[in-house]
């Protein structure tokens, strides 16, 4: 007997359909981009038709973005993007002036040429949006320089604190500073990236510091962010 015929339509939904890694990945995105706001409502209907799947794979991205500290899931009310508090500021600032010295001793002490291409690749993708204007990449690519600094380091565990300690920051920022405006320096990662190929990590770790102290200082803690329209949110993602 020769296979059901599947519908035209059905197989447009399958091939549409996302995969939870591919939603994480694109709410993450969203965050880095400052597209998504702090204590945003993520709720399951809507996520579930703007990513063409169902409210039951919504349901286990939710449960994993929550398990990474990224949502709130609450009893009663649904899921919501993170809204940092001030102690939570202090708190996540601490943490990575603790961890990311330590990074870079490790990413100088394993440096190659293969390390320095990225690096430099990145540097040259940050150069770029900045000549273009586009804030969003701008935005977005200097949360990740810090990423791809603990991915070079080699150190899985370092990459998963890494990674919720600057979608946290990015967080931090959109709430108390600026949301469109504030984003790392240029000049302040490229001071970093000349010390690691220097293999000086001395002074690599003290630019870092410093780095993190001049985004710390520039927070403001006033300004409550709006939910924006998550269709909207992540249509071009």
């Amino acid at each position: 007997m020769p296979p059901k015929a599947i519908p035209i339509r059905e197989k447009i939904t399958a091939a549409a359909e996302n995969t939870v890694e591919e939603i994480v990945e694109k709410i993450y995105t969203a965050i880095l981009e400052h597209r998504l706001a702090p204590g945003t409502k993520l709720g399951e209907d809507r996520l579930a038709a703007i990513f063409s799947t169902s409210r039951a794979r919504i349901r286990e991205v939710l449960a994993r973005l929550a398990n990474e500290r990224v949502v709130d899931l609450i009893p009663q009310r649904g899921a919501f993007v993170v809204k940092p508090t001030v102690e939570q500021a202090f708190d996540v600032f601490e943490a990575r002036r603790m961890i990311e010295p330590g990074i870079l001793r490790r990413l100088v002490a394993r440096l190659d040429a293969g390390i320095l291409t990225r690096l430099r690749e990145h540097q040259r993708m940050e150069a770029e949006a900045r000549r273009i204007g586009d804030q969003r990449a701008i935005v977005r690519l200097s949360g990740e320089f810090h990423l791809l600094l603990a991915e070079l380091a080699g150190n899985t565990a370092l990459v998963r604190s890494m990674r919720e300690l600057s979608t946290i920051t990015c967080l931090i920022i959109f709430l108390y500073d600026a949301p469109t405006a504030t984003s790392c320096r240029e000049d302040e990662h490229s001071a970093i990236v000349a010390a690691i190929a220097a293999k000086d990590a001395s002074k690599a770790e003290t630019l870092m510091l410093h780095h993190l102290d001049s985004i710390e200082q520039s927070l403001k803690l006033e300004g409550v962010p709006v939910d924006g329209d998550l269709e909207a949110i992540f249509q071009d993602l």
